[in-house]
């Protein structure tokens, strides 16, 4: 029986995608920092390349990033081509630090409105916390039209608390409620730093709110592979820290998670997840 492995390859998994598809990224890119602080597979400086050619190779129409320092911004926007855009700024107050920005192509997306807001009793004001967690924790959102079919859709970008198991359900809620508020079909990019069954997890699918895509695929890509291996081989059924949901009205073409390794060097400690999305048509 062949045994799948991890590809060490540099080729496209999914690559770029035709209208009325849309090729939808989340990819915590771990923070960049460099020093003897950090292992080398850590270092930002070991890694900028293998980021660079991933993203370079699959283009996607609609990437939602997590732990986006400004300093990286340059050479995502590089690797992406001059056709992307970018919204969403810092979590702190002033909009500085690590964000978790949506780029987009703008010649296959026109955004139509967009917000970024605190996960905290005060969504309007930048830096602050209160669910939980220590430091403050965001979500960008946007309303994209995707004009080939005439679709509007609504795509929702976050990267959850680490530590605060409340946070992450106070902030599952509130996505969930963002998504019945706008009634579009929705797609959610994140790290939610929870796993299936979790209490966030649950959150955000109840009532079918909200659908993983994964189980609701048409096509899978490679192995489901664990998102966040650590810098080691990943495996089959190893740590799901990343995701994409979609509502029900979504179809999900095909799923895949990236285990690329270009030049041999591992882009981050997690694996980015990747989907083929098709708004305005049918699910069913």
């Amino acid at each position: 029986m062949a045994v799948h492995r991890p590809d060490e390859g540099a080729d496209a998994l999914i690559g770029p995608t035709a209208a009325p598809d849309v090729h939808v990224m989340t990819f915590n890119i771990r923070r960049a920092a460099d020093g003897m602080l950090h292992r080398r597979a850590d270092r930002w400086s070991w890694r900028a390349p293998a980021v660079r050619q991933l993203l370079a190779s699959e283009q996607p129409t609609l990437l939602g990033l997590q732990e986006a320092l400004p300093s990286v911004m340059p050479l995502l926007r590089e690797a992406l081509g001059r056709d992307h855009r970018t919204i969403g700024s810092g979590r702190g107050t002033g909009g500085r630090g690590e964000g978790s920005p949506i780029l987009y192509d703008a010649t296959r997306l026109e955004l139509r409105d967009w917000g970024q807001r605190a996960l905290s009793d005060q969504p309007e004001r930048a830096g602050s916390t209160g669910w939980g967690n220590l430091i403050p924790r965001i979500l960008v959102w946007a309303e994209f039209a995707e004009p080939s079919l005439g679709a509007r859709f609504l795509a929702i970008n976050t990267h959850l608390d680490h530590l605060s198991a409340s946070s992450r359900l106070r902030s599952a809620q509130s996505i969930r409620q963002l998504v019945a508020e706008r009634g579009l079909p929705a797609v959610l990019t994140g790290d939610l730093n929870a796993g299936a069954g979790s209490t966030a997890v649950r959150a955000l699918q109840a009532g079918g709110a909200l659908v993983d895509i994964r189980d609701a695929a048409e096509r899978k890509a490679g192995p489901r592979w664990g998102t966040y291996p650590g810098y080691r081989r990943p495996r089959v059924g190893g740590r799901q820290l990343d995701w994409i949901m979609t509502t029900r009205d979504v179809r999900v073409r095909t799923v895949a998670v990236n285990s690329r390794t270009p030049g041999g060097r591992r882009p981050s400690d997690h694996l980015p997840v990747q989907a083929v999305l098709r708004f305005g048509e049918d699910a069913a």
